[in-house]
């Protein structure tokens, strides 16, 4: 072997070679050397999308999963790690804008670019499985599968209020409102009402809140919570406050009734007035009658439909001049418009209790509204000035000025006021939950094509099944004034199905969380042009493992568990959740730097670009550019990203020091599951500790090829005690490596090597050959246990030193057996108290005796010296821990 490491000679042979062998392809059913079927384990990182670079973010994750991968095939298993592309969606759209490229070509160079960096960070992908989002071939099955789910009802087509930019010319996501603005035009947004098709994610609502309680038990609870909340069931009652409100025509609006959700019904008699959505009906015949109303809601309109913007923006609201009847006391109840109420959420209207809410509360104080209190708490004094949080309380409350009802504890006023609305025939009691039918409409060019054609005579068709896939035009290059399918003839004539008459392509594109609802089944039916999922889904499904950020904890999730259920009950599959186990990677931090320009806006530099300014203490106050010595400010630490221009370009680094090197930094700087911040003296650390294994083996190359494996270790009558102490360390930290590789602490496995490396470079064996044996046996461990991690400097360590001649090629390589008789040490250490204080240790043989260890604690001069001459009334011995001698 080479004298010195070069990372990047021994990196390429190492992925050539595997490479030519396609030694990552995975077949089901595989069996081990003694025709045994293998146990499968699919380990799956969650897709990119492809941007055009890696980020260390991808590099972080995708470790993870190859680390997990390579541990798991040496012990045995069956193991699958894909990847794909996710592929569709707004950033290729704007990425066409600015460059005046089709959507289709930026994507496909940035997949070949970012394919590339993945090989050259040795992953051990099965690149036959690999799919892409944009592909055709994988899109037909989103618009087969959306076809069944309309057969079944399951999808549906209903008129949505939607983000409208008015300058895109588009549908906007929540997460693209900023301040009520389109996050890329800046112009106000507007809420429209557009047809969209939907899936009823609400008929699983049930069974998904059950199964995240009770099934999800690999998953980590934070997630569980998230999901659980989204989801968000709630009890109440569904009643009516009824009107004589007519329209123009003299019809009664809404058959004379404005219903209403609650789930604090207890409250009723507190209610002073209600809130309706800017397109409720009322609203919208209040508007009619009133310029002032009319204005209020234009404004209204405009800006976010999340629950988010909800709840930052102000609360603003007009009355209508309506009133609508309490349906217990008969008292007018005058009706508003908000601005906080939904009305994609309930019925688009709710009862206002200023008393005991503090949204109402700051409403009605705002606007002069009374504000009555009908819930009491023993030795509480209540204000109508000042909102306090057991106004909202239920635990131990009584009803007040509430009638009849005076003096019933919350549950027992629920039951008589639900009772009292069934009565009347205005209301029940009634489940209802957060989670909103899934809207897939999206008026966006880069998507999957929604299969519908549009007919003047026969109304909206699917496309026949044999017409399958609906193609998206690659060609097309938007201009940011909407959806360019509107304009491509070729596109969006074609003939009626049905009748055959002219008609016309939906042009909306599936949102592309349709796309990542189930990729993963994908991979482990690759290949197959004939069916969505085969046999072989079954075999790899569900996935034992995933991996992504903590980011998709809700939606994407949740849209795949949906998707499952949904595949499973048309007997497509046949489990219930896709996912056994989830591991949330934590987030890369890096420094950032920035200053203001002239111009007011933001300028962010890299860390590589300063000087950082220094106190006392070491930390960081401030900085300088290398540049021009100009001062600029420290912003302290946050997430890597483009914009904050504190990213680390993984690629530079693989290039320069080696893809093990980062590898190996991104494990070891901290656990998996939590925040990793970047240290530039960490790689370095991280290469130092690679070279120092290289050199080790190069020096001791000669012993280790000439000794021999699996000796008899029991057979050996008399072994130096340097021998004994180091199989005895090389079996501790293999033991332990076995429990944290067992529980994803890929950081204390690093650990764990860095110490074996210390205990060989520290031992000072004897000559001979039984010295050459441990050497060779802990080096062959040390290799085994480090190559999840490392896979290209140990695998061309393992062949030059002459390991694959007893134990084949390191991907195969059984993984080592502790050797429990190793870990049995001559002599052990006790901790030493004296009057129950840390005065030291001591060294007792291992099989002493309690009298032996007493008489050892007695004569430690430890005790002389802290007992100053006093007797020793007794000792007492924890066995195998500690001594306590007592004075």
């Amino acid at each position: 072997m080479q004298e010195h490491y070069h990372a990047s000679a021994v990196e390429k042979e190492a992925q050539t070679i595997w490479q030519e062998h396609d030694v990552y392809r995975v077949v089901e059913g595989a069996k081990n050397a003694a025709g045994e079927e293998k146990p499968k384990f699919y380990a799956c990182s969650m897709l990119p999308y492809p941007s055009g670079k890696l980020h260390m973010g991808h590099v972080r994750n995708y470790t993870i999963n190859d680390v997990m991968a390579r541990q798991l095939r040496m012990r045995g298993y069956n193991v699958l790690m894909p990847m794909g592309w996710d592929a569709f969606g707004m950033p290729a759209e704007n990425a066409a804008i600015k460059s005046k490229v089709p959507p289709a070509k930026w994507t496909y160079d940035n997949i070949a670019y970012m394919k590339k960096q993945m090989q050259s960070m040795g992953l051990a992908i099965d690149w036959s499985r690999e799919m892409c989002a944009c592909d055709p071939e994988y899109y037909r099955w989103n618009q087969w599968l959306f076809l069944k789910m309309l057969e079944k009802g399951i999808a549906y087509r209903k008129t949505q209020v939607v983000n409208w930019d008015p300058v895109d010319q588009t549908v906007l996501a929540n997460e693209q409102v900023v301040d009520g603005r389109g996050w890329r035009s800046g112009a106000l947004v507007e809420k429209r009402e557009i047809p969209g098709y939907y899936l009823k994610i609400t008929d699983y609502a049930e069974e998904l809140l059950d199964y995240t309680k009770n099934h999800l038990d690999g998953w980590p609870e934070r997630v569980r919570l998230m999901q659980e909340n989204w989801i968000g069931r709630s009890e109440g009652v569904r009643f009516a406050f009824t009107h004589d409100i007519r329209d123009g025509a003299n019809q009664l609006i809404q058959d004379g009734r404005l219903y209403v959700f609650t789930t604090r019904i207890d409250t009723i008699m507190g209610v002073t007035f209600c809130a309706v959505a800017p397109e409720h009906p009322l609203a919208v015949e209040a508007a009619r009658r009133d310029d002032k109303v009319a204005a209020f809601i234009k404004e209204a309109i405009k800006g976010g439909t999340s629950e988010a913007d909800l709840a930052t923006k102000e609360k603003e609201g007009v009355p209508t001049g309506l009133y609508v009847t309490h349906p217990i006391t008969g008292d007018n109840i005058e009706v508003w418009v908000g601005n906080y109420v939904l009305m994609s959420y309930g019925d688009g209207a709710v009862m206002a209790v200023p008393g005991h809410d503090e949204r109402d509360f700051a409403f009605a104080l705002k606007y002069q509204l009374p504000i009555v209190q009908v819930i009491d708490i023993e030795g509480r004094a209540y204000s109508t000035t000042q909102w306090q949080d057991w106004y909202a309380d239920k635990e131990g409350a009584k009803l007040i000025n509430s009638g009849e009802y005076n003096g019933l504890s919350i549950s027992e006023a629920v039951d008589k006021i639900a009772d009292l609305m069934v009565a009347k025939q205005l209301g029940e009691k009634k489940v209802t939950w957060r989670i909103r039918d899934w809207g897939i409409s999206r008026q966006r060019y880069w998507g999957t094509p929604i299969p519908i054609i549009h007919c003047p005579s026969c109304g909206s068709v699917p496309v026949p099944e044999k017409d399958l896939p609906v193609v998206l035009p690659e060609h097309l290059i938007p201009d940011g004034s909407g959806n360019p399918l509107n304009k491509c003839e070729e596109f969006l004539q074609v003939a009626c199905p049905c009748c055959g008459a002219d008609a016309k392509r939906e042009t909306d594109t599936m949102d592309t969380f349709v796309d990542s609802s189930w990729y993963f089944m994908r991979y482990a039916s690759a290949a197959n042009h004939e069916a969505m999922v085969d046999e072989r889904n079954n075999y790899w499904m569900p996935m034992d493992q995933y991996i992504g950020g903590i980011e998709h904890a809700v939606m994407h999730l949740l849209y795949a568990r949906f998707w499952t259920k949904v595949m499973r009950d048309m007997g497509l599959l046949a489990y219930d959740e896709p996912f056994v186990k989830l591991l949330c990677q934590g987030m890369v931090l890096n420094h950032i730097y920035s200053r203001r320009n002239a111009l007011g806006g933001i300028e962010y530099f890299a860390p590589s670009e300063v000087d950082n300014i220094l106190d006392a203490k070491g930390n960081i106050i401030g900085a300088k550019l290398k540049s021009d010595g100009s001062e600029i400010s420290y912003d302290g630490i946050g997430t890597m990203s483009k914009s904050k221009n504190n990213g680390i370009d993984p690629q530079h680094l693989i290039d320069t020091m080696g893809a093990d090197t980062a590898r190996l930094f991104v494990m070891f700087a901290s656990p998996p599951e939590q925040t990793l911040e970047w240290s530039g003296s960490g790689v370095d650390g991280s290469n130092r500790f690679l070279r120092r294994l290289w050199n080790y083996c190069y020096k001791h190359q000669d012993e280790i090829r000439q000794a021999q494996d699996n000796i008899d270790w029991a057979a050996q009558e008399e072994l130096a005690q340097a021998i004994k102490d180091l199989r005895l360390e090389t079996y501790s930290l293999l033991k332990q490596a076995d429990y944290d590789y067992s529980r994803i602490q890929y950081n204390t496995v690093v650990s764990a090597n860095m110490k074996l490396l210390n205990a060989l470079e520290a031992a000072q064996l004897p000559a001979g050959e039984l010295a050459q044996h441990a050497i060779r046996e802990s080096v062959s461990i040390l290799l085994r246990m480090l190559y999840p991690v490392v896979p290209h400097i140990t695998w061309h360590l393992w062949r030059a030193l002459g390991f694959a001649e007893t134990y084949g090629d390191l991907l195969d390589a059984p993984w080592p057996v502790v050797d429990e008789a190793a870990l049995v040490a001559d002599e052990i250490e006790l901790v030493l108290q004296i009057n129950g204080k840390l005065r030291g240790s001591m060294m007792v043989p291992n099989d002493a005796d309690q009298a032996l260890i007493e008489q050892t604690a007695r004569e430690h001069e430890a005790v002389e010296r802290f007992l100053e001459g006093r007797p020793i009334k007794r000792v007492i011995v924890v066995p195998g821990r500690l001594v306590n001698v007592v004075g």
